[in-house]
């Protein structure tokens, strides 16, 4: 019997420890440090307050595509009135305010691949990204291609090896969105087989630019950015300027598109890709949801309005209405056994019915017959 138990509880460690081997070779690795450059590249010489919402709103990519859809469908609307038209749609706060930059809005769809993998970078490995935005920096510093100018203004913080890079605009109320070449803006790219990714020319834009800023026209959205960095070697955060606290992603305007770790799969609580399929072949029924039916406002019974207080001498009755009215009452009701007395009066007299008919009399009974014996 213990050998028995003991076969047992060594397959059962086996096949867990084979699970958990499975499990950690399908479940993807964190963005190495090659792979964050390559994603940030395109943005990480972006002014401070741009730049954390463009990360912000990366973690909800679908409503970036509902925002550039709606972009490019209303393009008179610019700035203020754009993201107030925008309001009531439903969207992160991060999102909404992208509207004031549809041309940052058109790559982020058009590159939705990137915009999604720039997103889960930003939910489960915010302190690399900002590791990454700072050596981007850097090294476009030492490239001496990032400098204070007319568009923005370029400040440091800290010393010797812990030099934080800020990007600000040169008059607060004016933003400018800068259009380069990251093979260019970096000097020489060190990660060969990690090349960067970088803006589409979209229509009207001509050619991308090899080398040197395009800078659009300033954009006065000062009041309509609210997200900025908190610089500091190994606890850099995105934190939300209205309040000064860090901010936090909300699984709820993700809209069920699936997490790339498991570990913000668990403390978002969202289900492992495939969990329906084991589910099934555990014998569960999958759940079909039913048939979405416009939703009417619901419906509330009419109320009676409340009763008034009968005003005096009127005929109206309640339930103490017939306290000390008894002579009242028996004078009605000999009133009314006296009406009842002369309708019965002015009646007519009943039809009478006839006399049932007699029976007929009994016949005679038959005589026996003789014997026949008494003949002889």
């Amino acid at each position: 019997m213990d050998r028995r138990w003991l076969l047992v509880l060594s397959s059962a460690a086996l096949v867990s420890t084979a699970l958990r081997s499975s499990f950690a070779q399908t479940s993807p690795q964190p963005y190495s440090p090659e792979q964050l450059d390559q994603l940030l590249a395109p943005v990480a010489l972006y002014p401070d307050a741009l730049l954390s919402q463009v990360l912000m709103a990366a973690t909800y990519p679908l409503e970036v595509v509902d925002a550039a859809r709606w972009s490019q469908a209303n393009p008179g609307l610019k700035g203020q009135d754009a993201v107030n038209a925008v309001q009531n749609l439903g969207w992160d706060v991060s999102v909404q305010s992208l509207v004031a930059f549809p041309d940052v809005l058109a790559q982020m769809n058009a590159q939705l691949d990137w915009t999604q993998k720039l997103g889960d970078a930003m939910i489960g490995q915010q302190q690399d990204v900002a590791d990454s935005i700072q050596r981007l920096r850097s090294e476009a510093a030492a490239a001496g291609n990032l400098q204070s100018g007319p568009q923005q203004v370029v400040t440091t913080e800290g010393q010797g090896d812990d030099v934080q890079y800020v990007i600000a605009p040169t008059h607060p109320d004016l933003f400018y969105v800068p259009v380069y070449n990251p093979l260019w803006a970096y000097g020489r790219w060190r990660y060969p087989a990690f090349q960067p990714y970088a803006w589409r020319p979209l229509p009207g834009w001509g050619a991308a630019p090899t080398s040197g800023f395009v800078w659009g026209a300033g954009l006065a959205v000062a009041a309509l950015l609210f997200g900025g960095w908190t610089w500091r070697r190994g606890h850099s955060y995105v934190r939300i300027t209205r309040t000064n606290a860090a901010w936090r992603h909300d699984p709820v305007h993700r809209r069920g598109v699936a997490y790339r770790q498991p570990e913000a799969r668990q403390q978002y609580r969202q289900p492992p890709p495939g969990a329906d399929q084991r589910q099934a072949y555990r014998g569960h029924a999958p759940e079909t949801p039913p048939p979405r039916t416009p939703q009417s406002p619901p419906q509330v019974p009419p109320q009676s309005p409340p009763h008034p207080m009968p005003p005096p001498g009127s005929q109206h009755t309640n339930a103490l209405s017939g306290v000390a009215r008894g002579p009242q009452v028996t004078r009605e009701s000999q009133r009314g056994q006296v009406q009842q007395a002369k309708v019965v009066s002015h009646m007519p007299p009943a039809p009478q019915r006839p006399a049932p008919r007699p029976a007929p009399p009994p016949r005679p009974a038959a005589p026996p017959p003789a014997n026949k014996a008494e003949h002889r």
